[in-house]
């Protein structure tokens, strides 16, 4: 078990799976729980961190299968809050090569719903590092309370932002406007390359990254799926292989990467502060190490990251 504590701020999410034949009239939803955060915090705990997460759980049905998902993980969920709107669900469409495309219904979720008091810092315990991103960093009137938390830790706290583009949901357009000042806060930006052909489409990586460094941020890590990973560290750049494995889907493939990135980061020390001490070589021995966690989650059905035991009993090349 790490010493290193890690919060997670964000949502839950109901991710509904569909079986049947529509044109027969007939659909089932098999409901598993997900949402990038939640996702995040699960991955991080099962792999040996503290793992503290800050969630708006709904007191709905959803809400009690979040509850006890995190829960089982061993994830610390002293600091949610019982919340009484409904959870967020999204539908999910498998392609053929196990990705996954999702329609939201998320209007009014309790996700969404942040106050400033429920965000005062004193919320996020001992945690060395703060991750947020996806929907709950875009969606009003949360997100700029936790834009203002974010601002407010981040002097003694390591800063992670994962943007997690849902452009179905929100205009990328808002993305974009909002990297700079996310960038100006945070110390880790870790995002897929889809992510960024939504954020700034055209643009080669590198000259994003070097737009982001001159921003503020010194760890940007963008993943690129069977491509493997770019690593950058305020301009020194370097790729990391993917792992090879037989993947059944890739649902919770990047939000296990932030987990495992996080959680080697936090093993070796680094986190609890600017990152003065990260150079290029440890940052991408965080991502190979964050790479395997992806490949094992893309190994097995859904948002089911490895646990620590796994990753030494799977031997992947």
């Amino acid at each position: 078990m790490s010493l290193t504590q890690i919060a997670v701020l964000g949502e839950c999410v109901a991710d509904a799976f569909t079986t049947g034949i529509p044109e027969r009239g007939e659909l089932t939803l098999r409901v598993l729980p997900g949402g990038g955060p939640a996702n995040t915090a699960v991955a991080l705990a099962r792999l040996g961190t503290r793992a503290r997460f800050l969630g708006r759980i709904s007191h709905d049905t959803f809400g009690a299968l979040f509850r006890a998902h995190l829960d089982a993980s061993g994830v610390d969920l002293t600091a949610c809050v019982p919340a009484a709107e409904p959870s967020t669900l999204a539908v999910a469409s498998l392609d053929d090569a196990g990705q996954a495309g999702y329609s939201f219904h998320a209007e009014g979720a309790a996700d969404w719903q942040w106050s400033a008091t429920e965000l005062a810092p004193g919320r996020i315990g001992e945690a060395a590092c703060l991750h947020t991103g996806s929907l709950a960093l875009v969606r009003e009137p949360g997100a700029g309370h936790i834009e203002e938390l974010l601002a407010t830790v981040r002097e003694t706290v390591t800063v992670s932002i994962d943007p997690n583009v849902r452009a179905a949901l929100v205009d990328p357009a808002v993305y974009r406007a909002r990297m700079p000042r996310w960038c100006a806060v945070a110390d880790i930006v870790k995002l897929s390359d889809d992510d960024l052909a939504h954020i700034h489409p055209g643009e080669p990586a590198e000259q994003v990254c070097d737009t982001w460094h001159a921003a503020g941020v010194r760890l940007i890590v963008i993943t690129r799926g069977p491509r493997g990973a770019l690593v950058s560290v305020d301009g020194a750049r370097t790729r990391v292989p993917a792992v090879a494995t037989e993947v059944v889907d890739t649902v919770g493939a990047g939000d296990a990467f932030t987990a495992g990135l996080l959680h080697r980061l936090g093993a070796e020390g680094l986190l609890g502060g600017r990152l003065k001490t990260l150079g290029l070589e440890r940052a991408a021995e965080a991502a190979a190490f964050a790479s395997r966690v992806a490949a094992l989650t893309c190994s097995v059905a859904g948002a089911n990251p490895p646990w620590a035991a796994d990753l030494a009993a799977r031997k992947l090349t």
